[in-house]
């Protein structure tokens, strides 16, 4: 019996400048998506009345409004999901919200839209009144605690795990095509290749040896795998995260060190001594209220993030992704006198021999 599956949007591929060496350009694409650690995500669900899309109806041609509410038990299994994940100790935390205007997640539960997210800091470039995630079909039944599970791994920047390079995967293309085409997924050809058959690039998977019970790996049924010969039989991950799993998020999103952040003292530069993937993080605290620019210097690829704490919680207040490129890191804010910012940067890459470094000036 064929499972449904997780249908990703086809992504356009990345675009980088011309010439950026292999060591760079890999580490723009292991990163890309990843969020900076310490950052709380906060989600809503989305379930206004104005929260419609229209679907066709078959054999009818005409469309028919469904909303993108869910029950209070579908939210539940949502809500402990999250925890899940929260409880393997990760830096990155989950907050619910009532407004949609201060979500960066928005799940929605449109029957029959398919299940998906958007990946990681993917989700900053959906407008504020989309989903960023949605869940079409009912996570309460048997069994699909687990697509829960892997949309969320998604939402924190994981991929699909059977399409990594390192799997060696040889399919029955067509016999995957036809497959995927027939109830209860109902797939055309571009979502097929995109979310099976594209292999990723070696830089992009979350791992250099591929873990078939990782919760990223969709389940297959007999017959369309045809090497290597133990998954002639189908794919059949658990769907739970797997060791390797949480081995992935922990790395990216390792708990707070003891002693805390450094602060950011105005006009008064902090060296940046991190590797590739590393996070260094501050705290500033204006001693005037006016337009501050937080930025970073060097030869490096860097994600600089700002936060405002309010309510001893960290909200996101401005960031610059300046991987890839041959400008630096700033943001240009308004601080005020009295509150209590966080600054968080983390390294792609080094690309030349000058130091790096943050100021606040």
């Amino acid at each position: 019996m064929t499972r449904r599956l997780c249908s990703l949007p086809r992504q356009p591929a990345p675009c980088f400048a011309p010439g950026l060496t292999a060591e760079r350009l890999g580490a723009l694409l292991a990163g890309r998506r990843m969020w900076v650690d310490g950052t709380v995500l906060h989600y809503c669900f989305l379930d206004a009345p104005c929260d419609a899309s229209a679907i066709p109806v078959p054999g009818t041609g005409e469309l028919r409004r469904v909303p993108w509410a869910g029950g209070e038990e579908q939210r539940d299994v949502v809500r402990a999901c999250l925890r899940e994940w929260q409880d393997l100790g990760i830096g990155v935390t989950f907050t619910e919200v009532g407004d949609r205007h201060e979500a960066e997640l928005r799940i929605g539960f449109q029957t029959g839209a398919g299940s998906w997210s958007a990946i990681g800091r993917d989700a900053l470039s959906v407008g504020r009144g989309e989903r960023t995630m949605n869940l079409g079909w009912d996570v309460t039944a048997p069994g699909e605690r687990g697509t829960v599970l892997h949309q969320i791994g998604h939402a924190l920047g994981m991929v699909h795990e059977h399409q990594s390079p390192h799997a060696g995967l040889h399919w029955d293309d067509e016999a995957v095509y036809a497959e995927l085409a027939g109830p209860p997924n109902h797939w055309n050809r571009e979502t097929t290749y995109a979310n099976v058959l594209r292999q990723l690039d070696a830089c992009e998977a979350g791992g250099s040896v591929w873990d078939p019970q990782s919760v990223m790996t969709l389940p297959f049924g007999p017959g369309l795998v045809l090497e290597p010969e133990q998954y002639r039989g189908g794919l059949r991950p658990p769907g739970t995260p797997s060791p390797a799993d949480k081995e992935f998020v922990l790395r990216w999103y390792p708990p707070a060190g003891a002693g805390g952040p450094a602060a950011l003292v105005p006009f008064r530069s902090a060296p940046l001594g991190l590797g590739p993937g590393e996070q260094a993080d501050f705290t500033v605290e204006p001693p005037e209220t006016r337009d501050y620019t937080v930025g970073t210097f060097g030869d490096a690829d860097t994600v600089l993030v700002l936060f405002e704490e309010r309510d001893g919680e960290p909200r996101f207040l401005a960031g610059h992704d300046d991987g890839g490129t041959p400008d630096n890191a700033a943001v240009r804010v308004r601080l005020v006198k009295g509150r209590r910012y966080a600054v968080r940067v983390r390294l792609y890459s080094t690309w030349g021999s000058g130091e790096t470094a943050v100021m606040c000036w």
